[in-house]
């Protein structure tokens, strides 16, 4: 029995040591496997994905920042997993969790500043004054460009948290409900329960692009 609606997302699985945390380096244990594994449909799946991505980010980038395709592949490809393993039973869903995603968003959110404004300096006071500002309006302008960069990394962690929460809880509840449902509308429960589970996938597909897509548009604006 659940104790509240929350406790599903509870990263304790004892008082001294939480064993749940492991679930997101799980992933990391089949990735040997693109090495020996024979080449099938699930793989050339994988791989056109990840030539599409990277076709993508490259041109997002640009040219001066080699090697940052490879890097938002690997963060996209890491939240994906994480976010999918979620969705199977008796798993922990470390994407859920605010700790996991302000990890991701600050540390690479920090390094793209710290970057742009030792090596261009100039570059970043420009993108505090959009072109076209009255003088009036400068002062005010710089200021709000500078609230909107440093809450960026908090956008981006409470938007991949919210958007896996919002459907685990609504899972939790038909799941937890559907006991006590009489059995002639437990079938129009079930087909509900289908079609939000489709519906999380695709949610968890799309919240791993977008936290990948928007890092990348940060990363352009410095360069």
């Amino acid at each position: 029995m659940m104790t509240n609606l929350f406790s599903t997302f509870d990263p304790a699985t004892s008082i001294h040591l939480s064993m749940n945390w492991i679930s997101t380096f799980l992933g990391f244990l089949m990735l040997p496997l693109s090495f020996w594994m024979l080449p099938n449909r699930v793989n050339f799946l994988m791989n056109s994905l990840i030539m599409h991505l990277y076709k993508e980010f490259k041109l997002l980038m640009g040219p001066n920042f080699k090697g940052g395709s490879l890097l938002m592949i690997s963060l996209f490809m890491f939240i994906l997993m994480n976010n999918i393993m979620g969705l199977l039973p008796y798993i922990f869903t470390s994407s859920s969790h605010l700790t996991f995603s302000i990890t991701l968003a600050l540390p690479m959110w920090l390094s793209i500043m710290i970057f742009g404004w030792f090596n261009h300096t100039n570059h970043m006071f420009t993108h505090l004054v959009p072109s076209g500002t009255p003088s009036v309006l400068m002062p005010f302008m710089v200021m709000i460009e500078t609230i909107s960069n440093i809450i960026r990394p908090g956008s981006l962690a409470v938007r991949l948290t919210a958007n896996m929460i919002a459907g685990h809880l609504l899972m939790s509840l038909l799941g937890n409900n559907s006991i006590e449902i009489s059995k002639s509308i437990l079938p129009f429960i079930m087909s509900i329960q289908v079609m939000l589970m489709l519906f999380e996938t695709a949610v968890a597909i799309i919240q791993a692009y977008v936290f990948s897509i928007l890092s990348t548009l940060y990363t352009s604006e410095v360069l």
